[in-house]
């Protein structure tokens, strides 16, 4: 059960559009996990998932003119925990308040909020630029007494933050169902489990949730665009959005569909391209 097996596929010609369409399409069908780059897409799938016409299918169904030549590999189970503690996940800390870590680690620095998470195999730990870009701008807010939606939660990471932040509720949604496992894990490790609710499905559950002061989404460009009309109904007059997840020169194409949703620009920060943007509903 703890066997994945890695898939690679190459796109010609490739773009961050098609990357990203493919790791939606694979997340719907089970794919825990994505390392696009500039050729393609690596994806991740337990073994007892993976079934070749299920991959036929979805490349068959991506809206893009490109050829897709793939590849898969067996990869024997093993303590992911401890792969990440090795090669990947070490503690972070962002804009000199907020440390993200594991259990397992030992020399972490002192922050004024310390967010524990346990991540599975390639769940997000914070160390992208759009989630750090995400944190800092959650810190620069007034949180208290808040209704909060965050929307791809992932690990749960931005929830936790919000909690410990004084939001009143929180509620995190995730369409994948080992994220959203992985999610209540660590809303439990971090004491926040009454104070987070973590819903698993997609924009659908939205309508059952409290109207959001604050609403998170960091995912892509285009499951954004294509959700924004189901998230516009749940967030208050003057509410405050963060989005990210996508390049600075996707901001255009965001606002082309929240404009006439009623959202106007606030403002964006930009690392390394990644963009995280600020939008208020009028």
């Amino acid at each position: 059960m703890n066997d994945y097996i890695e898939l690679r596929l190459d796109l010609e010609p490739c773009s961050q559009d098609a990357t990203d369409v493919l790791a939606a399409l694979l997340a719907e069908v089970g794919y825990e996990s994505f390392v696009p780059d500039e050729r393609g897409l690596t994806a991740y799938v337990r073994s007892v998932q993976y079934d070749d016409s299920v991959v036929d299918d979805v490349i068959e169904s991506l809206p893009f003119e490109c050829a897709v030549s793939r590849q898969s590999s067996y990869i024997v189970g093993q303590d992911w925990n401890s792969e990440w503690e090795k090669n990947y996940f070490k503690p972070i800390v962002v804009g000199d308040r907020c440390v993200i870590h594991s259990s397992f680690h030992s020399d972490v620095p002192a922050a004024e909020y310390d967010i524990v998470i346990d991540p599975k195999m390639a769940f997000g730990t914070g160390h992208h630029a759009t989630t750090s870009q995400v944190i800092e701008a959650l810190l620069s807010m007034d949180l208290n007494g808040l209704s909060v939606i965050d929307m791809g939660t992932g690990t749960g990471i931005l929830a936790i933050l919000c909690a410990m932040r004084g939001a009143a509720s929180v509620n995190g949604v995730e369409i994948d169902p080992p994220a959203w496992e992985n999610a209540v894990e660590n809303m439990r490790l971090n004491g926040v489990e009454t104070s987070v609710t973590v819903h698993l499905g997609d924009a659908s559950v939205l309508s059952s949730l409290p109207m959001a002061d604050v609403f998170i989404a960091n995912i892509n460009r285009n499951i954004i665009t294509a959700d924004l009309p189901a998230y516009a109904p749940i967030i208050k007059q003057g509410a405050t959005v963060l989005f990210s997840g996508f390049y600075e020169s996707d901001i255009p194409v965001i606002m082309s569909v929240a404009e006439p949703l009623g959202f106007v620009e606030e403002g964006h920060t930009s690392l390394n391209d990644w963009c995280c943007l600020k939008l208020k509903k009028k």
